[in-house]
């Protein structure tokens, strides 16, 4: 994971200046742009860390930055400033996904809490995210029947029902089970079930692959 950066987007140099300085002061990394089309066109490939932008620049306004990063899938999350009076805006931005908003003048201590706390929530979603992935990637690797046995164990099933639905004995699903736990490197059946349900195995799957 590269160091997260504060990506800091707005056309007043005043405010771009003491953003960059109360974060910087705080041992965050900072990066600033005189606008979202600067900042767009030099997106890094890896985006670690948060925006905080102005809503209304020329241009590209903060409400088309939110939806641009929002088509190129991007989840960092944004903070958003506005003026006085522009509550709406503010409301706007939050709907297309913004974590927080402030409006001017705002207060220092607050914008570093916010990010600092946008930056954890981040951090926690983005490990979730490759745990999931990684979960995923062994379920991948389960074969039809395995799998079948799986979707049967989440759905709460003993092996005996199990075998019936699948028509085979008893034995032979606590063969694939073990293979199962093996494969997924689970050390108990409530185990097993939990990195299932996080992997986005749902209990009403049902593995075409088999049949």
């Amino acid at each position: 994971m590269h160091e997260p950066t504060i990506y800091v987007i707005d056309d007043d140099d005043a405010v771009r200046e003491s953003l960059e300085f109360l974060l910087g002061s705080s041992q965050l990394s900072v990066k600033s742009y005189g606008s979202a089309s600067a900042f767009l066109e030099s997106l890094p490939e890896t985006l670690s860390g948060c925006v905080i932008t102005d809503v209304r620049m020329p241009d590209v306004t903060g409400i088309d930055l939110l939806k641009r990063l929002r088509e190129l899938d991007i989840n960092i999350p944004v903070i958003v400033i506005t003026g006085h009076g522009e509550v709406p805006l503010a409301v706007e931005a939050m709907k297309l996904g913004a974590a927080d908003f402030f409006e001017k003048p705002f207060d220092g201590d607050q914008i570093v809490s916010a990010v600092k706390g946008a930056l954890s929530n981040w951090q926690k979603s983005a490990d979730q995210e490759t745990e999931k992935a990684e979960l995923q990637h062994r379920i991948a690797s389960l074969s039809a029947r395995e799998k079948d046995v799986l979707l049967g164990l989440v759905a709460g099933n003993p092996n005996k029902t199990i075998a019936y639905d699948l028509g085979i004995s008893p034995r032979t699903v606590e063969i694939y089970r073990a293979n199962v736990m093996t494969k997924m490197q689970a050390g108990s059946l409530s185990e097993l079930v939990r990195m299932a349900l996080r992997a986005g195995v749902s209990a009403g799957e049902k593995n075409n692959a088999s049949h």
